[in-house]
């Protein structure tokens, strides 16, 4: 994965496609939930963020309102216990953390300091194409410590038309 300073343009905020009545995150201590690093609003609060539970491990599951393509990610961390090796998968529902390694990620990064002060990951754009679900897995954390912080995670891309209206016009004649 290559890194970018800055969101190519035409890239958007993904957050308002998620649906939020499908997203799980496993591993994740309940005081400290992943709608604090995902949603509008709560991921702009400092104090907020995202803390695994019994281990450094986070799997997070995030499926979408239409088909997206995703272009890149920010995770923003604190230093110690921030990110380290992220693995997306796109389109694979109902992972856990015992299966996980028996699928090759979409992509992966292992997240630098910069990259945990909101600097993109720009992902292998040709293998999220046509993503309806992504999951994310948080393998380790910067320091190695047991608690994986995430203050923030924004996706970036574009949402694909599925609906082509000269398709509705043929429907209609017959």
């Amino acid at each position: 994965m290559s890194t970018a300073s800055s969101i190519q343009r035409g890239q958007v905020d993904l957050q308002d496609f998620v649906d939020w009545s499908g997203v799980e995150c496993l591993n994740q201590n309940s005081g400290h939930t992943l709608v604090n690093a995902l949603k509008q609003g709560y991921r702009d609060d400092n104090g907020l963020h995202l803390e695994s539970d019994a281990d450094e491990q986070l799997l997070i599951y995030l499926p979408f309102t239409q088909v997206i393509k995703l272009h890149s990610v920010v995770f923003v961390g604190p230093e110690e216990e921030g990110p380290r090796t992220v693995k997306l998968f796109a389109n694979k529902a109902h992972m856990g953390f015992s299966n996980v390694n028996d699928y090759p990620p979409s992509d992966s990064a292992v997240l630098s300091e910069d990259n945990l002060k909101e600097k993109p990951v720009i992902l292998k754009y040709v293998k999220f194409q046509s993503v309806r679900s992504l999951t994310i897995f948080v393998e380790d954390n910067q320091a190695g410590t047991e608690t994986t912080k995430i203050q923030k995670i924004i996706l970036y891309g574009t949402t694909v038309e599925t609906t082509n209206v000269k398709d509705l016009k043929k429907i209609e004649e017959h």
